[in-house]
């Protein structure tokens, strides 16, 4: 196994480890809703802490439900994945190409 497959490999590992320990674990089982977002944690929070707080402004749009707002969520979640791959691919192929070039270079005869 290359180094690279090695690195790969522990990668995939640790992702998938911190997406099933917390379920393993039973982390927020005292919670009626485990793993709710840090909005809602810091809302309950602050209304807590200070029951007469007022925000200082509102959301832009609300959606209807929770499964819209799930599903812009993973959108917004692809379109940062996509833009991310597509810089990391920019970079390989640009590296790519000019090692190729390095080895035509070497590759051809001086008194051409």
């Amino acid at each position: 196994m290359t180094r690279n497959v090695k690195i790969n490999a522990l990668l995939l590992l640790a992702v998938a480890a911190l997406a099933v320990l917390p379920l393993v674990l039973g982390l927020g089982d005292h919670k009626e809703e485990p793993f709710a977002g840090a909005d809602a944690e810091a809302e309950t929070a602050i209304t807590e802490i200070e029951p007469d707080y007022e925000p200082w402004f509102s959301p832009l749009y609300e959606p209807p439900s929770g499964e819209i707002e799930s599903a812009l969520f993973a959108v917004q979640a692809a379109l940062g994945a996509g833009v991310l791959a597509y810089y990391f691919g920019v970079r390989r192929g640009r590296r790519q190409g000019e090692e190729r070039a390095a080895a035509a270079l070497r590759d051809t005869p001086e008194g051409d």
